[in-house]
């Protein structure tokens, strides 16, 4: 009986060794490809300028179609969205998905239609990302602009707030468009304050004083974020210096989204989706 019970006792330990090696495996990938990509969390945000107090409500990368992101997840953010009664909303492109594992086409006509029960005094402006274009970029264009929705590529709008006049500026996308400062700023007739909207914040560098705060989407924050090392995959030639959050460099200031959705893996850990209320404050 005895020597049964040692021959026993080996195999449960190994089992119980194996169990305590994969468990914690198990859970880290069920919250990583599940629980964090189907999360939506409102992040908040303030930063100065010299336009008047806007709040602002950032969207990008819904990628309508990956995993966790169907139309029922984007009438959720509409909902969201609209809760924090926003002056705008600004989306900075990338509204359809394509290669994302696990995912399906969803029509820009469909996604436009549900974004079109955003409301904002200000309306609601937007870009294209790389995504829209590598699909088709003048039909998702043309299907926001049928739904009333803002869609700026390297143009810009004069708007009067509350606090007086700004305008509203587009940059088309760093990687698909040509991206054109110069040709964005010769519709800026005069001094307002300029608020510009890009999808892609590699654009930061070069742009010109006259913009007073850009903001941008792209990179997902890497969609995987580890303690101390940061994003080891960020889709930007600066790597992570660009990832998320608010930026300022030689006087220049750019905020950046995680956005929404997905791309490439539908995974996401310690990056959850996110709506952003910025609240621009006059310094």
């Amino acid at each position: 009986m005895t020597k049964g019970n040692n021959r026993i006792r080996p195999r449960w330990g190994r089992r119980l060794l194996l169990f305590a090696l994969l468990a914690p495996a198990a859970g880290l990938t069920l919250w990583t490809f599940w629980i964090e990509p189907s999360q939506l969390v409102v992040q908040r945000a303030s930063a100065t300028w010299r336009g008047p107090a806007l709040k602002v409500a950032l969207l990008s990368d819904l990628h309508i179609g990956a995993p966790h992101v169907g139309l029922d997840k984007l009438r959720q953010v509409v909902e969201r969205v609209n809760a924090e009664s926003p002056d705008v909303v600004m989306i900075a492109g990338d509204f359809v998905t394509r290669g994302v594992l696990g995912g399906s086409l969803v029509q820009p006509e469909q996604i436009a239609q549900e974004l079109k029960n955003l409301r904002a005094p200000l309306g609601v402006v937007a870009v294209l990302g790389n995504h829209d274009w590598w699909y088709d970029g003048p039909r998702v264009l043309r299907a926001l602009r049928d739904t009333g929705i803002k869609v700026l590529e390297d143009d810009a709008i004069l708007v009067e707030s509350r606090g007086g006049p700004l305008w509203f500026a587009g940059l088309s996308d760093h990687w698909t468009q040509e991206a054109s400062w110069r040709a964005l700023l010769s519709k800026v007739s005069d001094g307002a304050p300029v608020l510009a909207l890009t999808h892609n914040p590699d654009a930061f560098p070069e742009m010109p004083e006259r913009v007073d705060i850009l903001l941008a989407g792209h990179t997902h924050g890497g969609q995987v974020r580890f303690p101390l090392i940061g994003a080891p995959i960020v889709p930007s030639r600066f790597g992570q210096r660009y990832a998320r959050g608010l930026i300022e460099e030689n006087g220049r200031r750019m905020f950046v989204t995680t956005g929404v959705g997905t791309s490439m893996l539908p995974a996401r850990f310690r990056v959850p989706p996110e709506i952003v209320i910025l609240s621009l404050q006059t310094n």
